[in-house]
């Protein structure tokens, strides 16, 4: 890593440091504001305060100080003397009993123990299996509308329950109906209307109902064919139907629709019309809300004209209450209706009834196979303590599947498991006192199966303060009557109790005494405590005007650092990370890390790591004659024994000086031609030095040959380049006379203009002496007319 890499990570590594460290200091003040307050007075309220909150029920515990003192976090209370064993400080715990076995959900059976604002997670499982036992509830709307529908069902049904079988291991049906409230203004009360409501048309119809149990579920398919063919159509007056009504007596009727605990419980709904709800039952003057019980005499509803509608999360609460899924088979007209419904019904399907319920077949296998292949799960609290605890339940499908937006996981196979991880948070405690061993129970019910988890949540909302039981929530009552008569003495003795001999002042000056026991002063800077008010919490030293640097808690004068942290105003980071150098040693090895910074141990070493050394004999050439010295004396090890006492540096003798790697490479030239390398490397005591045994030389033949090498290849590419430049030039003095060549080859002169044949003599003189002229003759001949006119 080099060097600028190194120090860049450095100044990152210090950054996170800060960060983490201003952030734990920003949490630790906030607990300490959350804990510590002036109006706690008792251990259950210094509990409610938060999870992180602990109270101190050790006797004598900051004597003279408030009460409201023994309430901190548990660290701070240690802090300040207070023994472990004196905490009161109830911890979250999670029990599983595991001796409950179960072929789908696991674990049964959990206790938890809670305090406010404290949480708890837990696990549960949840297997598909292979092939259920299917209960199929077939809850028809027989009013007029649906008669075309209620025909067809008479052969629908044996298909189903043919195709149903591929399915499952065991399949059966049941039958009921519903209209209804048998009430005005639903339906038309005149005597002859209430008897066969379809009298207008001349049709035979049977009275209004809100909920009439037909058959039974079996797996006697004739006894299904024949109680279809018997039905008929009703009618009523307004458009929505009884089918909440019809839906929740067939869910809680158990022994009476044969719901079979083993097997998968499916309500098929079928109508072209959407269902009352609560408080429309006002209209016909009906106020008890329904209770969600059974009500059936004799097969039939009889308090459907006395209760209300069910509400939709009354509805949802008893279908998940006995494992029911809901599967609606509504009029194309409707589906809009149903479809804002459906996510408040857990395990509920919806689709489209094509008429004459042709589809109805193939609806209700792909509505099974779907609902089984969701699975979620539902978490149900006692309505008085709801608002006291708040659940968070996050699903891990396993693979192929995934999760859906309402916490469920989809696409679920056979035999695969689906895990629930799910937090129960407690807000608060009761407003009335806890009764010892009560318990809040939840339950955690997976949508449509027969097997549940039941949760026992434990409220830590008491103090046990040990085994004698006392708090020290109030301060201990003074018994001091003055006695009439007194004496000055006896006096003395009493304020004596409040006087420590070396100060001499009354409760240090820092408090009241009250009957012979100091009553320490509040102050806005801290707790005075003591038993002569002696001790605080904030005359310690400051760093960067924080007291123990915000990093320790001041006792009795004293900070007490945190881990991490040390110096007398916990100022200094116990880490040396701030101190490493490039090479990633501390200080360079030539100091020491003084809170976090470095302190050289050598006065001619600066720097912020202690590198820089300007006047330490660190170069090659200082150590030369030292190096000299071991090579004239051999490599025994007596001589280096004896060249080490004369040099001022450690020598030691390697064969491979490559495989050091801190420190610096020098060379020794010796005087026969050769050179030794060494290695130095700066250590605490002085500089270390490693000798290579292998010399490297070079004898004068070498050099020879070296050197007529280099002449030879100097020389050769002298003549290169002066080639090269010549065949340039020559290149261009041949395109140039090619040029003048071409432009004179087409210039047609007359030839008679061209000059005869003679020759013409030139004569040069000069006259160097007067006596001896010189003279030099030039015979220039004329061009031939034969010649080419260049």
């Amino acid at each position: 890593m080099t060097s600028w890499l190194r120090k860049k990570c450095s100044i990152t590594l210090r950054s996170v440091l800060v960060i983490l460290t201003a952030s734990a200091v920003a949490s630790y003040h906030s607990v300490e504001k959350r804990c510590a307050s002036p109006f706690v007075s008792t251990c259950g309220e210094c509990l409610s305060r938060g999870p992180e909150c602990a109270w101190c029920f050790q006797k004598r515990f900051l004597d003279g100080a408030h009460v409201s003192e023994r309430c901190d976090s548990a660290a701070q209370l240690l802090l300040k003397g207070c023994g472990e064993e004196f905490i009161e400080n109830p911890r979250v715990k999670v029990e599983v009993n595991t001796t409950l076995s179960s072929s789908q959900v696991a674990p049964r059976d959990i206790s938890i123990q809670l305090r406010p604002g404290s949480e708890a997670s837990f696990i549960v499982e949840v297997k598909q299996l292979e092939r259920y036992p299917v209960d199929l509830y077939y809850l028809v709307d027989v009013s007029a509308s649906m008669q075309d529908n209620l025909d067809r069902l008479k052969t629908v049904g044996v298909t189903l329950s043919h195709r149903m079988r591929e399915h499952s291991s065991d399949f059966r049906v049941g039958f009921g109906s519903f209209v209804d409230k048998p009430v005005s203004p639903y339906i038309d009360v005149h005597p002859s209307k209430i008897v066969n409501p379809c009298s207008d048309y001349e049709v035979h119809c049977r009275p209004a109902h809100g909920f009439i149990h037909v058959l039974p579920v079996t797996e006697n398919m004739t006894d299904f064919k024949h109680v279809i063919q018997q039905q008929r159509i009703s009618g009523n007056m307004d458009t929505p139907e009884g089918g909440f009504d019809a839906m929740l007596q067939a869910a809680v009727c158990q022994k009476d629709i044969g719901w079979r605990p083993e097997a998968k419980h499916l309500l098929l709904v079928m109508t072209d019309q959407p269902s009352h709800l609560a408080l429309d039952s006002k209209l016909a003057g009906i106020v008890m809300p329904n209770d969600g019980r059974c009500h059936l005499v004799d097969n039939t509803y009889s308090q459907s004209a006395n209760m209300e509608h069910p509400t939709v999360g009354q509805l949802a609460e008893k279908l998940l209450e006995n494992s029911i899924y809901s599967i609606f088979a509504v009029d194309q007209m409707q589906y809009k209706w149903y479809e804002d419904l459906v996510d408040f019904l857990p395990g509920t399907y919806l689709e489209k009834l094509i008429p004459k319920t042709s589809n109805l077949t193939n609806l209700v296998v792909d509505a099974y196979k779907k609902l089984l292949s969701d699975v979620g799960v539902e978490v149900g609290i006692e309505d008085s303590e709801a608002h006291r605890f708040w659940i968070n339940v996050s699903p891990i499908c396993p693979n192929g599947s995934s999760v859906a937006r309402n916490g469920r996981c989809s696409n679920v196979q056979p035999k695969q498991t689906v895990i629930f991880n799910i937090t129960v948070g407690m807000r608060s405690c009761p407003a009335e006192d806890l009764q010892k061993g009560q318990e809040v129970l939840l339950v955690v019910k997976p949508v449509g199966f027969n097997e549940s988890v039941t949760v026992r949540v434990q409220q830590a909302c008491g103090c046990g303060c040990g085994e004698a039981g006392l708090c020290h929530e109030d301060p201990e009552p003074t018994i001091c009557t003055p006695v009439p008569g007194a004496s000055l003495a006896a006096e003395r003795r009493v304020m004596d109790g409040c006087q420590e001999e070396s100060s001499g002042l009354v409760c240090s000056g820092r408090g009241a005494c009250v009957c012979g026991a100091c009553v320490c002063d509040d102050s806005n800077l801290g707790t005075i405590y003591g038993r002569f008010c002696e001790k605080d919490d904030f005359s310690c030293p400051y760093d960067r005007g924080v007291v123990c640097g915000g990093h320790g808690q001041c006792v009795s004068g004293e900070c007490l650092c945190q881990p991490g942290w040390t110096g007398e105003n916990c100022g200094c980071p116990a880490s040396t990370e701030s101190c490493l150098s490039a090479d990633g040693s501390v200080c360079s090895g030539q100091g020491k890390c003084v809170c976090g910074k470095c302190v050289c141990d050598d006065p001619r070493y600066s720097g912020a790591f202690c590198e820089k050394c300007p006047t330490c004999s660190n170069s090659c050439q200082s150590h030369w004659s030292c190096v000299a010295c071991h090579l004239s004396k051999g490599f025994g090890r007596d001589d280096e024994q004896q060249c080490n006492k004369s040099c001022t540096s450690l020598v030691a003798y390697v064969d491979d000086i490559t495989e050091l790697i801190r420190g610096k490479y020098c060379l020794y030239h010796s005087r026969d031609q050769c050179f030794f390398r060494f290695h130095m490397e700066l250590a605490t005591h002085g500089p270390q030095l490693h000798i290579s045994r292998h010399a490297e030389c070079m004898s004068s033949q070498r050099y020879f040959k070296t050197f007529l090498s280099v002449f030879l290849l100097t020389v050769v590419l002298g003549l290169g380049i002066l080639a090269v430049v010549r065949l340039l030039l020559w290149n261009k003095d041949w395109s140039r006379r090619v040029k003048d060549s071409e432009h004179y080859e087409d210039n047609n002169k007359n030839s008679a203009y061209a000059p005869t044949a003679n020759e013409k003599t030139i004569t040069y003189r000069r006259d160097r002496l007067p006596e001896l002229p010189m003279e030099m003759h030039v015979h220039v001949p004329k061009m031939p007319l034969n010649d080419i006119w260049p």
